[in-house]
């Protein structure tokens, strides 16, 4: 008899655990850093602020006209740790980062920085 109740509990408990999973809200912030010779690539951060409307923000590219520029790299790193914190600030947990690299020959490419936000949905 009491395997009876035990096993009916189980199963209800069972069945209503995912009605009670948290649903999340996601929101991608983009970064694309070219590196094209001469400081001649477009370097940006692309994202979606809460209305759905595009924010596009421009980066310094890689390379200036003497080569590797440092201070460029430092600039766009301070934009994305600003970005970061703006974000977790308004209450948006960092997710999951990935990034590719694409090169159309030895002399030009660009590297892709995605990262995912989620929060808790109201």
């Amino acid at each position: 008899m009491i395997s009876k109740y035990l096993f009916f509990l189980v199963f209800i408990l069972t069945c209503t655990i995912p009605a009670f999973a948290q649903v999340y809200e996601y929101m991608v912030v983009t970064t694309v850093e070219s590196v094209v010779p001469g400081g001649l690539g477009r370097s940006r951060m692309i994202s979606q602020d809460a209305n759905g409307n595009l924010e596009e923000v421009e980066m310094e590219n890689f390379f200036s006209m003497v080569g590797i520029n440092f201070k460029n790299i430092r600039s766009n790193d301070k934009m994305i740790a600003d970005k970061l914190n703006k974000m977790s600030q308004s209450g948006w947990e960092l997710y999951s980062v990935s990034t590719g690299v694409y090169g159309a020959d030895k002399s030009t490419g660009i590297f892709i920085t995605r990262y995912l936000f989620r929060k808790p949905k109201k």
